[in-house]
């Protein structure tokens, strides 16, 4: 069965979204909401994601593949609909009485769901599943719980029944993980699943040892955040962000499902306080604040960002103040180590001791009720909760052997799981492969589904084929290498532009053992762009000719790859921006994770793209020209001002693609280029695109004709950048910087009827940059930019 189709009951955040997700994927929704006199609840949710940031829509124009309707009127949409996703209000008469419409008007054989995060599958099934038009209904159901945002959170829980079609369950789960790009977890049907029974214990043991043990909230999220392994929100501001009030649902939920000897209700406090803030309008990020705030009374201007201080018993307004950056050993400890964190004898390392040890051991003594294995369990908390290491991971961290002694010191039984471990860890590498230890006392191999190629996972069993300070190539079969990046933030420097000079010297005419390169990593970043700091360093100690060196040196390496006798497929994903944007630029194929965010942003610390960025934009704007052309006889073949125009406001005003749907529309990515939903799937598809390429593989000649616009054309540019200076829309490096990039744009000093070739073009972008960086105030942005982290804002 294939999903063509899908529709969401319920238009609310979470059903929008789902909606969004999958139209994502090119695939058509109906979107039904109740019907309510003169309003259109899904049609205002469309509008609503379309003015969302961040966006649910990867592209805007995704949004006129959701058809909206209500549930009185529109029922009839769901006759050719394959998969049918109910999200209405966790209340089981209100799903059950959704479910009766949907019987009534579904095709058989389409497969219903819910996107339930609190309500058991048995449950649901119950009533609808005795009803003449629900006989099906049972074999047809499961649960898939996606969590918010469904765009941007990879965790999807599926839970399925007794009676679930195999074949309704294989359909979901591969629509899910190759055109969602989901991380799909199997849940048993338990309350919460696994992510939210874990999560919102964590959170609420998080909450308790700080009133129980005085400690203030910036201490307890600085060292229950990346010390730990885990985001920045830590505990109290990741309440504030999915909402203050959204906790005593999920309790509520949990408390009346849950097991009568469940440690949950033990630990469970109803705190007086939490009540009063919500009732207040300090429900967190969309209230008056949270947990942390913005101060009202700050200066005109100004943001001033304040903490509250707990209180078991009362809120009030002046239980805030200015929020601290507290400096602990504790804090500092993350560098060495989980154990050396909740081992630091202060007010931090008690804290996160007293809250992961009650969350490791819920979490291991919960496995056989939860998830088939702890697999299951330490994805779900690194895919739901952006954890970097799941529970079972952390204990390996800590030491199983370790951990058990400590509960044993602090009177808490130990898991049955955790004293069949022993001496030993939860995972182990054998022969290159990993292994997990199940509750049966094996350890089992752990094996990836089809399509699925991680570098991580090939490094366990090969070598490098070379490697030095800054990159490492990879063999990943059939005569294809990798080009793995290990800078910090994968920027470019002159030991990645040496590999790629040696790594295009091994590969030769591709006759060899190895006939294609992938540009790949596993980084948060694909790649930052160049390194600002080494080229900060030879200015200020007056290197210039070196500095001259090394844009050479990237537009050599570049143009290398570009022309290389072999094919050059780039996958990237995350942050690739600058040069990291240039290289895609330079390869044959792009085969990116639908979340990539890309541009040339050089603009923004004071420079221009100078390693082919310029010339490769201006190539790519020419051949869309020519395509309309061929497409309609009377559109103009070689407008030279048009090519010219629309790179200057791509790069001018640093243009950043924040999906690889909008790189195709930029222009930063081709209509031929690919698109990855799935991240752990990304080398896999790059590969095979390799293979494909490699065979009778021509590289492309070098353009010797481009024609620009010339000094007339510059003219026109510095115009219209004037026109902003004086209306206050630019500054006045921002005229200078404008000025040099036009210079490339429209060709110098070359008039519109001559030509150019593709080296005469790398010469003016290279001439341009080093002018730029002669500048003071280009310095200062460097600088700025490398302090902070942002380009400067005048």
């Amino acid at each position: 069965m294939t999903i063509k189709k899908v529709a969401v009951i319920g238009s609310g955040v979470m059903g929008s979204g789902i909606a969004a997700q999958i139209a994502n994927t090119g695939v058509p929704v109906v979107l039904l909401d109740i019907k309510i006199k003169d309003k259109n609840l899904a049609k205002d949710a469309i509008s609503k994601m379309l003015k969302t940031d961040p966006a649910p829509f990867m592209h805007k124009s995704n949004a006129k593949l959701i058809t909206p309707g209500n549930l009185d009127d529109d029922l009839e949409l769901l006759a050719d609909c394959d998969w049918i996703i109910e999200v209405v209000l966790e209340d089981i008469k209100i799903k059950h009485a959704t479910y009766e419409k949907i019987n009534k008007h579904r095709k058989k054989g389409s497969i219903v769901s819910s996107n339930t995060s609190t309500i058991p599958l048995k449950n649901l099934v119950e009533g609808p599943s005795k009803t003449k038009e629900g006989k099906d209904f049972e074999q047809d159901f499961l649960v898939t719980h996606f969590f918010n945002p469904p765009r941007y959170m990879r965790l999807l829980e599926l839970v399925t029944g007794d009676k679930t079609r195999k074949d309704a369950i294989d359909t979901v789960r591969e629509f899910c993980d190759v055109g969602l790009g989901k991380g799909v977890v199997d849940c048993h049907d338990t309350p919460g699943f696994i992510a939210n029974r874990l999560g919102v214990f964590w959170l609420t043991e998080g909450v308790n040892q700080a009133i129980e043990q005085n400690v203030s909230i910036e201490i307890a999220d600085a060292v229950m955040s990346r010390p730990v392994g885990i985001p920045k929100t830590g505990i109290f501001a990741l309440i504030d962000l999915v909402g203050i009030d959204l906790m005593p649902h999920l309790s509520d939920s949990l408390l009346s499902t849950l097991p009568e000897n469940d440690w949950y209700r033990k630990i469970f406090k109803d705190h007086k306080f939490i009540h009063q803030m919500i009732e207040d309008g300090y429900t967190g990020r969309k209230g008056k604040g949270g947990f942390y705030r913005l101060d009202p009374n700050a200066p005109k201007g100004t943001r001033v960002k304040q903490a509250l201080s707990l209180s078991a018993d009362k809120f009030d307004e002046t239980l805030y103040a200015k929020a601290d950056k507290p400096s602990l050993p504790s804090i500092d400890a993350g560098r060495a180590g989980l154990r050396a964190v909740v081992e630091s004898d202060d007010e931090g390392g008690r804290y996160a001791w007293a809250v992961l040890s009650k969350t490791l051991c819920y979490a291991a003594s919960l496995i056989s009720a939860i998830a088939d294995d702890i697999t299951a369990v330490d994805e779900a908390m690194k895919l739901g909760y952006n954890w970097k290491k799941g529970p079972f991971e952390m204990i390996d961290a800590l030491g199983a052997e370790w951990f058990a002694e400590k509960l044993i010191e602090e009177n808490i039984d130990v898991p049955e799981l955790l004293t069949k471990v022993g001496k030993g860890n939860f995972y182990k590498i054998e022969d290159g492969k990993t292994y997990f230890f199940g509750t049966d006392g094996k350890y089992h191999e752990i094996k990836r589904p089809e399509g699925v190629m991680l570098l991580r996972d090939l490094k366990l069993s090969s070598e490098p084929v070379m490697k030095n300070g800054s990159a490492s190539i990879w063999d990943i079969g059939d005569g294809v290498l990798c080009f793995e990046h290990t800078s910090k933030m994968n920027t470019f420097d002159e030991q990645i532009f040496a590999m790629i000079d040696k790594v295009i010297k091994h590969i030769g005419d591709g006759s060899g053992d190895h006939n294609a390169l992938v540009f790949y990593n596993e980084g948060s970043a694909f790649s930052a762009g160049a390194n600002l700091g080494l080229a900060l360093f030879m200015i200020n100690i007056g290197m210039w000719p070196q500095v001259e060196e090394f844009i050479a040196g990237g537009q050599k390496a570049f143009k290398a790859l570009k022309h290389a006798p072999f094919p050059v497929i780039s996958a990237p994903s995350g942050l690739a921006l600058g040069g990291g944007c240039e290289i895609l630029l330079h390869s044959d194929h792009v085969q990116a994770h639908a979340e990539t965010y890309t541009g040339l942003v050089e603009v923004g610390v004071g420079l221009i793209p100078a390693w082919g960025g310029c010339k490769e934009m201006i190539l790519r704007f020419q051949a869309r020209q020519k395509a309309k052309h061929n497409q309609f006889w009377f559109a103009p073949a070689n407008d030279p001002m048009s090519a010219t125009r629309q790179a200057f406001e791509t790069i001018g005003l640093a243009q950043v693609a924040k999906s690889a749907a909008e790189a195709k529309s930029i222009g930063y990515f081709r209509e031929s280029d690919g698109i990855t939903m799935n991240r752990d799937r990304l080398l896999f598809d790059a590969k095979q695109k390799a293979l494909a390429l490699a065979k009778d593989y021509k590289a492309p000649e070098p353009v010797e004709d481009i024609r620009l616009a010339g000094p007339s054309g510059k003219y026109a540019l510095d115009m219209a950048v004037g026109d902003m200076r004086k209306s206050g829309k630019a500054t006045p490096h921002d005229v200078v910087v404008s000025s040099h990039l036009t210079s490339v744009l429209s060709g110098g000093e070359i008039d519109w009827t001559e030509t150019l070739s593709e080296d005469d073009l790398l010469t003016l972008e290279r001439r341009e940059f080093v002018k730029l960086l002669r500048e003071e105030d280009t310095m200062d942005r460097i600088e700025h930019m490398l302090d902070t982290g942002r380009p400067l804002r005048n």
